[in-house]
């Protein structure tokens, strides 16, 4: 009898689940996840990023629309995009822990999985350190601390190189950051963007409570921007027919100095390591008498 004993608890201990911990997300909610979770979905493009900044892309079993960085996640099956999630689809790829966003993921679908006991971890990206806290949180789910505490050593230290190189700067220029056509939309203070323009040297013309404030062209003209950044992504099209049009303005000083500049708007305003990138492309538009003139 005592070895039939020993024998079913040893096959219980076999079949039992791995070993599993809990986890408090940006939310307040507490969960339990896999000690080492293998099957992850990412609920927007920038968890994608940085699953895969952190070495963990061959973990992903699904991901939103939109995850086009790097080119390995173009192959990945899709969810739907971050504000409409597919349900059944995400249940069906049977993952052991899914990682949203606060911003834009329906919480109505983020429920229903809790109530499936699928786990859902959300972070809460709002500015750079949001953002290091977010590379962080993932870093510590998926074991990998010792990457993620070098992806964050390098953008504190490229951080910090460009507010040494702004600091000798003079001046800092109007920028107006156009990320919409029609209308014309920017970015005000609760955003991204505006915190690289200052962080790069610049004053944003948009800068306000709004996070996504509208604009009349003839506003815009009165500000009288030093700078145009337009924002160009895969998808959408129409910026260089923006940029001719800004062109024929040309008593506005950004014309007059031939600095409207078109640039990739992944990379300044999806909260992943590459915000660091935007931020360096920017302060060297802004400010090339710093940086070295770029092309």
């Amino acid at each position: 009898m005592k070895n039939y004993v020993v024998a079913i608890f040893l096959i219980f201990i076999l079949i039992m689940p791995a070993e599993a911990r809990v986890v408090t997300d940006e939310t307040g909610r507490s969960m339990n996840i896999p000690e080492n979770p293998q099957r992850i979905v990412a609920f927007a493009p920038s968890i994608t990023e940085i699953v895969f900044a952190l070495g963990q892309g061959h973990r992903l079993v699904g991901v939103t629309g939109f995850s086009n960085f790097p080119s390995e996640a173009e192959e990945l099956p899709r969810i739907g995009t971050h504000i409409s999630l597919d349900l059944e689809k995400i249940v069906s790829l049977n993952p052991d822990l899914c990682i949203g966003i606060k911003e834009g993921n329906p919480t109505s679908t983020v429920q229903r999985l809790n109530a499936l006991n699928i786990p859902v971890y959300i972070v809460d990206p709002k500015n750079f350190n949001t953002v290091m806290k977010s590379i962080s949180d993932i870093g510590n789910l998926l074991n990998c601390q010792d990457i993620a505490a070098s992806l964050l050593k390098d953008m504190t230290a490229r951080i910090h190189a460009v507010k040494t190189k702004v600091s000798k700067a003079d001046h800092r220029p109007g920028v107006f950051f156009q990320i919409g056509i029609d209308p014309i939309v920017s970015a005000g203070n609760p955003t991204f963007i505006h915190e690289l323009i200052e962080l790069a040297g610049g004053r944003n013309l948009a800068a306000g409570p709004t996070s996504y404030p509208r604009f009349s062209k003839e506003k815009v003209l009165f500000m009288m921007p030093e700078i145009i950044f337009i924002t160009s992504m895969a998808r959408e099209g129409g910026f260089g027919k923006v940029k001719a049009e800004w062109n024929l303005w040309t008593q506005l000083p950004a014309v007059e100095n031939k600095r409207i500049f078109i640039i990739d708007s992944d990379i300044v305003n999806r909260p992943t390591f590459r915000l660091i990138s935007g931020l360096e492309a920017l302060a060297a538009l802004i400010h090339p008498e710093i940086f070295g003139k770029t092309e």
